[in-house]
């Protein structure tokens, strides 16, 4: 049955193309499952940290089921950790499950740590060219915290930077409300003024420029690019103040700051929701998805999880890093171990149904059948997309219902 829907009232047709625009971008496999694997190491991460802040770093797996709702998972805690035996060890104790890290994993922490204390001096430059970029100089504590992780920041940044850096950094709060605590930047340093397509401009001794990410089929788009690059480079870290909103020359700083701070980040890519939340201190367009998605050879973006997320394309080549931060690096160790941990758990699995159907006397070997039950028994994060508006058809028939002519 076929459900057809008219709207007459522009203002309606207009809300569903504003909350609808996101899905307009074509899918790219690589990013895709660069953000897939991403995820699932973001979700043990928390869960590492959970425990490390527990009493003698052990944590009842009760008290973790009740951090599921935060972490966004759902099902049973006691089987995700079970899915990662090289990262977290759980034993039964009494009637209590408990759960604490492997020595592997604890071997990774003290490892992670250490990268983190010879990463200072690249931790104050990346703050300080954040509050050279914004308006007014300083920055929220509390936004800010929603990105220290993307940056790579400790959790106790603010303790283990600012006192160490009073010559850069100040702690100042003009309101008086809690939440108004803002980092303030002390003085100006011209030597980190420069980004990241500046540096890499002055290093091939051209102009610089933006590059695109497209393939060569991609013919209108690339003639966009191009004539959005043709106009001159304007640096984020210049004044905004003298560019008129919804100018070019504001469109192309506004770029420019985007794709600065995404080159600070670890990953290459930021929530666009954690990014708007500093609309006033960038000075961001009020819909930063429109302008992200009219520039498709620059970012790409994502709605992998339901979570709008904005990837650097020249950042990955497929789904790997270009430059990889060394914390990076450590952490994608922790992802090889979660994998290797997987990797058995499923094969203990396997095993254990085999031998379910042995004793059951099934009849073993279509060929298809491995197939099917090593999909069903991957994590969960690895089975894609959901249905329905969500799939590029329904999505076509979704817009020619809307339109009465067609996808646009």
């Amino acid at each position: 049955m076929v459900v057809t829907m008219h709207f007459r009232n522009p203002r309606l047709v207009h809300y569903f193309i504003r909350n609808f625009s996101l899905w307009s971008m074509k899918k790219d496999p690589y990013l895709e499952s660069a953000l897939s694997k991403n995820r699932r190491w973001i979700v043990n991460n928390q869960i590492k940290n959970i425990i490390l802040r527990c009493p003698d770093q052990v944590a009842t797996v009760r008290f973790i089921q009740k951090k599921f709702k935060t972490l966004d998972l759902q099902g049973k805690a006691l089987n995700w950790l079970k899915k990662y035996p090289c990262c977290f060890q759980v034993y039964l104790q009494g009637d209590e499950y408990y759960c604490q890290l492997t020595k592997r994993m604890m071997g990774l922490v003290e490892e992670e740590e250490s990268v983190k204390d010879m990463q200072e001096p690249v931790f104050v430059e990346r703050l300080a060219k954040l509050l050279m970029m914004s308006s007014n100089k300083r920055l929220n504590v509390v936004k800010l915290n929603e990105l220290k992780r993307n940056l790579g920041f400790p959790d106790d940044y603010l303790i283990r930077l600012v006192p160490k850096y009073s010559d850069m950094f100040q702690i100042v709060n003009y309101s008086g409300r809690r939440s108004s605590m803002e980092i303030e930047l002390v003085s100006w340093n011209p030597d980190l003024a420069v980004s990241a397509i500046e540096a890499s401009a002055h290093k091939q001794g051209t102009e610089p420029c933006f590059t695109c990410s497209l393939p060569s089929t991609w013919v209108k788009s690339w003639e966009r690019f191009h004539e959005f690059n043709a106009t001159p480079y304007i640096s984020p870290y210049l004044d905004s103040k003298g560019l008129v909103e919804g100018s070019k020359e504001m469109e192309k700083r506004t770029v420019g700051l985007v794709h600065e701070l995404l080159s600070l980040t670890l990953w290459r890519k930021a929530s666009i929701s954690k990014l708007g939340h500093f609309q006033r201190e960038f000075v961001l367009p009020e819909r930063l998805n429109v302008l992200l998605l009219k520039h498709p050879g620059i970012f790409y973006v994502s709605n992998k999880y339901q979570i709008y997320t904005v990837v650097l394309r020249e950042g990955y080549n497929g789904q790997g890093l270009v430059d990889k931060d060394p914390l990076v690096v450590v952490k994608e160790k922790f992802g090889e171990l979660m994998q290797e941990g997987l990797h058995e758990y499923n094969r203990r699995r396997h095993l254990v149904n085999l031998e379910k159907k042995k004793k059951k006397g099934m009849v073993l070997g279509r060929p298809n059948e491995g197939k099917d039950r090593s999909s069903e028994m991957s994590d969960p994060d690895d089975q894609g997309d959901r249905g329905g508006l969500f799939d590029p058809e329904e999505r076509k028939r979704f817009y020619k219902v809307l339109f009465d002519d067609g996808a646009p």
